[in-house]
């Protein structure tokens, strides 16, 4: 097998771990599919929002987070309030 053809599976594979597995994310939208309220915007918001985040990946925003500590700190403060509101929630 080629290394260009291993790279790819490997890719595909890593790829379709993320989507595959029913996550909190997969689930609202699962949810919001089957009561048919608001599924193209969630829908949009969630495509859109995963495309970002892989964009900010792949550029190496997460070294440069590393190097700064009060960043780090902030954004670890915000993803907590985030998941105890969205916890929460009904």
């Amino acid at each position: 097998m080629t290394p260009v053809l291993t790279a790819a599976l490997a890719g595909l594979g890593f790829g379709l771990s993320l989507i595959v597995a029913i996550g909190a994310q997969n689930a609202y939208v699962l949810r919001q599919g089957l009561r048919k309220e608001h599924v193209f915007v969630i829908v949009a918001i969630c495509a859109l929002s995963d495309a970002a985040l892989i964009a900010v990946g792949v550029a190496g925003l997460g070294a440069i987070i590393q190097q700064l500590e009060w960043l780090l700190l902030l954004i670890e403060v915000i993803g907590g309030v985030f998941l105890c509101t969205y916890g929460v929630m009904p």
